[in-house]
């Protein structure tokens, strides 16, 4: 499960323990079928918040009518190397931050907050270049204060 959500496959940032956990799952219903989330646990600071303005939402939309709303495994698979191949980018890049994934009622969604279109597509494409082209659509949107985010912990708080 770990795999599916990418949970593990990050280094803890220094100055963190690494048994603080980092990401929490969730779940709530859309149209009677469940989507799962995954996101951070916090906001980054203050300083991270100015420099990512916008945010960057990559959407994969699929057939799970036969598996609940859910991804079939063959086209869950393929997601989960985008995935990584996007954890991979971004591991050697200060240019963008996840902001959280969401899976369920037909639709895939990797979150994140960027400098913009101009920085983060050039850094995808290069990224993804050995790859099959995705079944995606990329959208940006300004979100200085972050409140996408900030509403989603919100929403999940305890």
């Amino acid at each position: 499960m770990s795999s599916f959500f990418g949970f593990g496959k990050r280094k803890a940032p220094t100055g963190t323990s690494s048994d603080e956990p980092k990401g929490r799952i969730g779940e709530y219903y859309e149209n009677e079928l469940p989507v799962i989330m995954k996101f951070s646990i916090r906001l980054p600071d203050i300083a991270v918040q100015t420099h990512f303005t916008f945010l960057t939402v990559i959407s994969w939309k699929y057939d799970g009518t036969s598996n609940n709303g859910m991804p079939p495994r063959e086209v869950n698979n393929k997601m989960i190397a985008l995935e990584d191949a996007i954890e991979t980018i971004q591991s050697k890049s200060s240019e963008f931050v996840h902001a959280y994934s969401r899976t369920g009622n037909n639709l895939k969604e990797l979150v994140y907050y960027s400098k913009g279109l101009s920085e983060f597509m050039p850094m995808l494409n290069k990224g993804l270049e050995s790859h099959e082209p995705y079944p995606i659509e990329i959208n940006f949107y300004e979100d200085s204060d972050w409140s996408e985010l900030k509403k989603l912990l919100q929403d999940f708080r305890e």
